[in-house]
């Protein structure tokens, strides 16, 4: 995948800001968005930004464009076409999310427009049921637009980290600063994924997952976890490369 992005992109980079605006696009759309890997496509776009074939900015905006397009097409099918999708059986495999999703969006639309963008399995599905709810789109409007201005950065940002380190020259040293990089970003994505977890501890004790972390267990492993990656992080801020790898990263940011 990656290299065939790249083949595109030393074609044209107007082929590949075309290309970043129709995943993201697909990302966003109501049920396809359930079945791409728009979140591993999205990273390895970040990549080429981090390594500077593609500009951060120019990505970004194709990226938000894509992703404002996307929302709003789920959010018509959903009004124009809320019978059928309610009686549609490959939309009933994921009864319990629509519920889940509809309650969220009669309680706290706003919050759940934005926060379903960040969360892989309700991004295709929020616009798809604030439609289906007929949300007005005066309401629906102000986050979604919130929500396509900061998704495309977030989800850009593990390639662009991976992209900048490739461009570190070869050698010993480096070595030793990609791997401390990559456990980093592994140990900061667990540890947010187990404070998220005992942050919800009470909405997550029925799923499967709480019988493998209870309570008492998810605490310890949260506490260690958040010890692990400040370690890591210090030993990481002390590499002699991390000056090298914070100026080409600011190269990319204000290129």
């Amino acid at each position: 995948m990656e290299a065939y992005l790249q083949h595109l992109v030393a074609q044209s980079v107007g082929i590949a800001l075309i290309i970043v605006a129709v995943v993201a696009f697909f990302e966003s759309l109501a049920l396809v968005g359930l079945i791409l890997p728009g979140t591993v496509m999205m990273a390895t776009l970040g990549t080429l930004i981090g390594s500077g074939q593609v500009g951060l900015y120019e990505a970004w905006l194709a990226a938000g464009l894509g992703c404002f397009v996307g929302d709003w097409v789920s959010y018509f099918i959903g009004r124009k076409f809320k019978g059928p999708l309610h009686s549609w059986k490959f939309l009933q495999r994921y009864q319990a999310l629509l519920d889940k999703t509809g309650n969220a969006l009669d309680r706290h639309s706003f919050a759940t427009v934005i926060l379903g963008r960040f969360i892989g399995p309700t991004r295709p599905l929020v616009p798809l049921v604030a439609g289906m709810l007929s949300l007005p789109p005066y309401k629906f409007a102000p986050p979604n637009i919130v929500g396509c201005i900061t998704w495309p950065p977030v989800y850009f940002l593990p390639g662009i980290l991976a992209g900048v380190a490739i461009d570190i020259p070869a050698g010993h040293n480096s070595s030793v600063f990609k791997w401390l990089l990559f456990g980093s970003a592994i140990l900061l994505w667990l540890t947010a994924w187990l404070l998220w977890r005992w942050f919800r501890s009470e909405k997550n004790s029925g799923d499967a997952m709480a019988r493998w972390l209870p309570l008492p267990r998810l605490r310890v492993l949260s506490v260690l976890g958040v010890a692990a990656t400040v370690v890591s992080v210090v030993m990481l801020s002390q590499q002699p490369l991390m000056p090298v790898y914070g100026h080409l990263l600011w190269k990319v940011i204000t290129r």
